[in-house]
């Protein structure tokens, strides 16, 4: 019969272990992420956002931004909230990799192929788990009835 902390092949103290390592990490992410802000600002300085979780938090026009034709300010404003945006997502990532390493769950995202890879990685082994599992439960009816 096998202890429990290794359980059909699994070390369950290994698992809960880590799961809870991995819990603290999400809270730890979700903490430092409300506190990220993407910048960004035009090269003439005539537009400036800040970019958040929650969306566009700033938005600021120098007074010579209203000289510009409307759809040039317009494209202008736009240009300038896609990078702030991108600046989010590249301070989020670099957060991501710092807290979470290789394991960094972003990675599964760039690559859908990976993810899948692994679900069915995951899968094989809930399947040969439920079969030993099976395989013992029959096993101890047998005994039960002999």
């Amino acid at each position: 019969m096998t202890e429990f902390g290794d359980f059909a092949g699994f070390d369950i103290d290994k698992l809960m272990s880590g799961a809870q390592r991995q819990l603290a990490q999400v809270e730890e992410l979700q903490r430092r992420t409300a506190e990220l802000v993407g910048r960004a600002a035009d090269k003439n300085g005539y537009v400036t956002v800040e970019y958040t979780g929650q969306g566009l938090h700033e938005l600021e026009l120098n007074p010579r931004a209203m000289r510009l034709p409307s759809s040039d300010l317009a494209a202008l404003i736009k240009t300038v909230v896609r990078e702030a945006g991108l600046d989010l997502e590249r301070q989020t990532n670099e957060l991501m990799e710092e807290l979470f390493g290789e394991d960094n769950p972003m990675k599964l995202l760039q690559d859908p192929e990976a993810a899948l890879a692994q679900v069915k990685q995951a899968e094989a082994a809930y399947d040969r788990t439920f079969e030993e599992v099976m395989s013992d439960l029959d096993e101890i009816r047998r005994r039960l009835q002999g």
